[in-house]
């Protein structure tokens, strides 16, 4: 099956135009789901910075993919209209670790953020200097009951905060009091340009009948992006790890 690209109807000698090339990249991200349906795409400022060009210029390529019904603008900005589910999407990350994808009605979630300093081996794990203060998630699960209680606290380093503008946006609302909404933030990471790769420990409490879990995410060029601390009642619940191999070539 032939690979979409938007018509051109200017006509043109030679190379094609910057914009134009800017909108063929823009349109591979779209069809490979590095931006999904109907998400919305990145500031124009913030994909000037990422392509190295002008506003003007990826003002000009929007303009393409609108104009081709690939791309549509709203109040909210400009986000994707392709049909269909993103190909490839890694199962096996899902945000925060630990969350209950088909959580019964009777189940309580809470997800907090926080500006705050973590704890040590947080810290350690991130790179992040004594006592530097950084973006902490809290998630809770539990059954009306008690049962099947799930604590996860989650660091994000300097880089993942540097380079990921919508999780930067939670600084100035990180009172712990407000609910948070970071089930997104490993497509955010992948959506700036990082690739994912992580880690996961899986060790049994002493005394307890609980199980610890630790994942540290880092990017293509070894950065840690963000730590996770997860505490899973292991007695009454169960922990269900999915992973996605990738394609023979």
């Amino acid at each position: 099956m032939a690979r979409t690209t938007p018509h051109h109807h200017a006509q043109t000698t030679g190379e094609q135009p910057l914009y134009w090339r800017i909108a063929t990249r823009l349109l591979g991200e779209l069809r490979d789901g590095t931006v999904p349906p109907g998400e919305r795409l990145p500031a124009e400022r913030r994909l000037a910075q990422r392509y190295g060009v002008s506003r003007e210029t990826v003002r000009q390529a929007l303009e393409v993919l609108r104009h081709e019904g690939l791309v549509a603008t709203d109040r909210r900005g400009s986000h994707a209209t392709l049909s269909g589910r993103p190909v490839e999407r890694p199962t096996s990350l899902a945000f925060p670790l630990g969350i209950r994808r088909d959580a019964e009605p009777h189940t309580a979630d809470r997800a907090t953020v926080t500006w705050e300093t973590p704890p040590p081996e947080h810290a350690e794990a991130l790179s992040l200097a004594p006592h530097l203060p950084t973006l902490m998630h809290r998630y809770v699960s539990a059954a009306a009951d008690g049962r099947g209680l799930r604590r996860a606290v989650t660091s994000f380093s300097a880089v993942a905060l540097a380079e990921v503008e919508e999780l930067a946006r939670y600084r100035d609302r990180a009172d712990g009091t407000a609910a948070a909404q970071l089930r997104r933030a490993y497509d955010w990471m992948r959506r700036s340009g990082l690739t994912l790769h992580h880690r996961d420990a899986i060790t049994p409490l002493p005394d307890a009948p609980s199980v610890r879990v630790t994942r540290l995410v880092h990017d293509q060029y070894h950065r840690p992006l963000e730590y996770t601390d997860l505490v899973v009642d292991a007695q009454q619940d169960a922990l269900v790890y999915e992973f996605t191999l990738p394609a023979a070539v």
